[in-house]
């Protein structure tokens, strides 16, 4: 954990760290130049090519977006797409409002 600021690392990276020093990879191989080319290929036939998007958007919703994804630290483009993505896949959960 030399590299690694302590006070930046919770217990579950701290575990990882510990187990990849304790990992023995002197019989590691790298794979062969062919498989390697193999597994670019199928990786690249796997991902998906993005296709872009215009929406209109009124001002003031606009402004609200950016000023959440600069609280977040992203750029605006990235946070939606981030909302549109859990909403698409079933991960956007409404919270539920607490009776007063």
């Amino acid at each position: 954990m030399d590299r690694y600021d302590p006070k930046c690392i919770d217990s579950e990276e701290r575990s990882l760290i510990e187990s990849i020093k304790k990992t023995d990879s002197t019989g590691a191989k790298r794979p062969s130049k062919k498989l390697q080319s193999q597994v670019r290929k199928a990786a690249k036939a796997h991902i998906e090519k993005e296709s872009k998007m215009n929406i209109r958007i009124a001002p003031s919703e606009l402004a609200q977006i950016k000023a959440k994804a600069e609280r977040e630290g992203l750029k605006y483009q990235t946070l939606v797409k981030s909302v549109l993505h859990k909403y698409v896949t079933g991960q956007l959960v409404e919270k539920t409002k607490r009776a007063v």
